[in-house]
């Protein structure tokens, strides 16, 4: 499961009260959702020059949900909205790092910290393997992971309507990244053509993608223990019917 803890596209955060967060791990002991994947707002840029942006508001905040749930076995997912806004992209990468240094260094007994691949509009980093190796060999914690979205691969360049496609982007990620450091996906057709780097979901079926790749993935015995969240609009089919045609798909 997916959720929100606070309005995606506000920059003040809500408090959380510590006993809301105990409540809710007390009552997913018999829930038993797992894992429960919390994501960040969608205003983020780690390679801002605004302090207020960088340091006031993102990073001070995921740092304090970081340290306020030690082993509560909730993750933390952030979307890579990382723009260079012209500037060479070695400067942006460095501020990148030391973001993401901070955040785990300030929260030692925190969550993993999920880097979600970007679909490259503009100057958005983050759509290449190669962008996010860059960030995973520079911070070098076993905390920090790797989300892929489907939409996201195919819209910034990775051909992952056949199952041959799909091999060899895991091919390259494991060569790059590693398998170990994939923890699951945003299922997610789109609206938009390969490599289009225009980010916009479509129904598992309804888009460009299409749905030959999802039991591909869902089948794939290098990624049968990983999750999948699903993020379509419901512009042509519930989520329901939608999660139940992924999980007609599934043959193990």
């Amino acid at each position: 499961m997916q959720i929100f803890v606070n309005p995606p596209q506000r920059w003040n955060p809500i408090p959380i009260p510590g006993d809301e967060i105990d409540k809710f791990i007390e009552l997913n002991k018999i829930a038993k959702i797992d894992p429960i994947i919390i994501h960040g707002i969608y205003l983020v840029n780690l390679a801002s020059d605004n302090p207020f942006f960088y340091e006031a508001v993102y990073l001070n905040r995921l740092s304090m949900i970081c340290k306020r749930r030690p082993k509560s076995e909730l993750l933390e997912l952030i979307s890579m909205l990382v723009s260079t806004k012209g500037r060479e992209l070695v400067s942006v990468m460095k501020k990148v790092d030391e973001a993401v240094k901070k955040i785990l260094d300030g929260s030692p007994k925190g969550p993993f910290l999920i880097l979600e691949n970007s679909a490259g509009a503009g100057n958005i980093i983050g759509d290449t393997l190669d962008e996010l190796s860059q960030i995973i060999k520079a911070v070098k914690s076993p905390r920090l992971k790797v989300l892929i979205d489907t939409a996201h691969a195919f819209e910034s360049g990775y051909d992952l309507k056949t199952k041959a496609g799909l091999d060899e982007f895991l091919r390259q990620f494991d060569q790059l990244i590693g398998l170990n450091r994939l923890v699951g996906f945003h299922f997610n057709d789109s609206k938009t053509a390969y490599n289009s780097k225009r980010d916009r979901h479509a129904d598992i079926g309804f888009g460009d993608l299409g749905k030959d790749i999802f039991p591909a993935i869902l089948n794939h015995p290098k990624l049968k223990d990983l999750f999948g969240i699903l993020e379509t609009p419901q512009d042509n089919q519930s989520w329901k019917k939608q999660i139940e045609l992924l999980k007609k798909m599934r043959t193990q």
